[in-house]
């Protein structure tokens, strides 16, 4: 057989790994006619910050004796917190965001977290990504079983996407079909040179798979080439951090109507132990004007009410700061949606800096409630114990039909 397998594989491990998994379905695609009818129209962009956001530095009750006395060192002056209300500020690295905050189109959801919080960085981003409690293993990601209780849709260029680094994440397991991908052009180019293998008789099932994987990426490579290359000029000046690139590309996939319901991002250096006061804001604002420039793009395009943009992270900072000027693995920190279909203001409650457990913030809002609205009121699909886990949704959303 003349057929280059390391080329092939080269191609699978750097843009579409979970493809190759054993169980995998594939589907023929007609880029022609590609569309998002299974989940409707929607758009489901995760952002996730790898590490453990400090939440107090991000939403700040800088009115609060007690954080400052917390954090003598590297609590965030007055001068550079954004008043939002309700006695809660932002750190002003995060400025860029202040036209969606005052378009009413971000929310902060407080004290996210969940019962015998895990401080391990392995073990907790995957309590967060499979949607388990702590005491329980679950094999696949939440959104896999999201997608599994969904009408399969064959015209999709993938069930999901993840830019840059990062795993498949919530993605993993089940059928699901997902892209890992740095660039689009470089990863029609790479499907293009993978070399035809001429299917025979004898052809033993693991080839066989194969495949169908090799049939699928190039299928998924020609639905994202044809789609890119009739995609509106945004106009948008995007920030040059690699965080930047990846919104770009990510504002590009949806203005161009490149059919996929999931997208997710990764925004990397939160596990601030030493030196947070410098490094920090220079994460946060990265953060802010990546969102801030993927808002204005979507907008341009007439794509914004149709995004839901969510942030998650395996846990957050403890409420004392340490001996390094710096934070320690903790346990409950806010997260942000942003879209135009957003309420905006604040969800859930802030943790209370005088009931700390073991140096930790107490959640106050169960994580999977994040999963239940994702699931309930944005895909508006019906409640499934094994996505949101019983939780109620929270009233974010404006429920805007499009």
């Amino acid at each position: 057989m003349d057929f280059d397998r390391r080329t092939f594989l080269r191609l699978g491990s750097a843009a579409c790994l979970p493809l190759m998994f054993p169980g995998v379905r594939t589907w023929g695609l007609d880029e022609e006619t590609a569309t998002n009818t299974a989940l409707g129209d929607r758009i489901l962009i995760l952002v996730e910050l790898q590490g453990g956001n400090d939440g107090l530095n991000t939403v700040i009750p800088y009115r609060d004796e007690r954080y400052k006395k917390l954090r003598p060192r590297i609590a965030v002056p007055d001068s550079k917190v954004m008043d939002l209300g309700n006695h809660l500020g932002m750190h002003n690295a995060l400025s860029a965001l202040g036209e969606t905050w005052e378009a009413s189109e971000a929310c902060w959801i407080l004290g996210l977290g969940y019962p015998q919080p895990n401080r391990s960085h392995f073990r907790s981003i995957e309590i967060w990504e499979t949607g388990s409690d702590s005491n329980e293993e679950l094999t696949d990601g939440w959104l896999s079983r999201l997608l599994a209780g969904a009408t399969a849709d064959p015209t999709r260029a993938a069930d999901g996407i993840v830019l840059g680094g990062g795993d498949a994440g919530p993605f993993y397991g089940g059928s699901s079909r997902i892209i890992h991908l740095d660039d689009p052009a470089s990863f029609a180019r790479q499907a293009r040179e993978v070399p035809e293998i001429a299917r025979g008789m004898d052809a033993r099932k693991a080839l066989g798979h194969l495949l169908d994987v090799q049939e699928d990426v190039k299928r998924a490579a020609q639905v994202i080439e044809q789609k890119r290359a009739s995609a509106p000029d945004l106009g948008v000046k995007f920030p040059t951090s690699r965080f930047g690139k990846r919104c770009e590309i990510a504002a590009t996939l949806v203005a161009a109507g490149v059919p996929c319901p999931l997208i997710k991002l990764s925004h990397g250096g939160f596990d601030t132990h030493t030196d947070q006061p410098r490094r920090h804001p220079r994460l946060l604002t990265e953060l802010a004007q990546g969102l801030a420039a993927l808002r204005k793009a979507l907008i341009q395009s007439g794509d914004w009410d149709r995004v839901l943009i969510s942030t998650y992270s395996e846990f957050g900072r403890r409420a004392k700061e340490n001996g390094n000027q710096g934070t320690d693995h903790g346990t409950a920190a806010p997260h942000l949606m942003l879209g135009g279909q957003v309420k905006g203001g604040f969800a859930g409650a802030q943790p209370d800096l005088g009931e700390l457990q073991k140096n930790d913030l107490i959640y106050s809002t169960d994580y999977r409630r994040v999963y239940a609205t994702i699931e309930q009121e944005w895909f508006q699909m019906d409640p499934n114990s094994k996505v949101s886990r019983g939780q109620t949704p929270l009233p974010i959303l404006r429920g805007k039909s499009l």
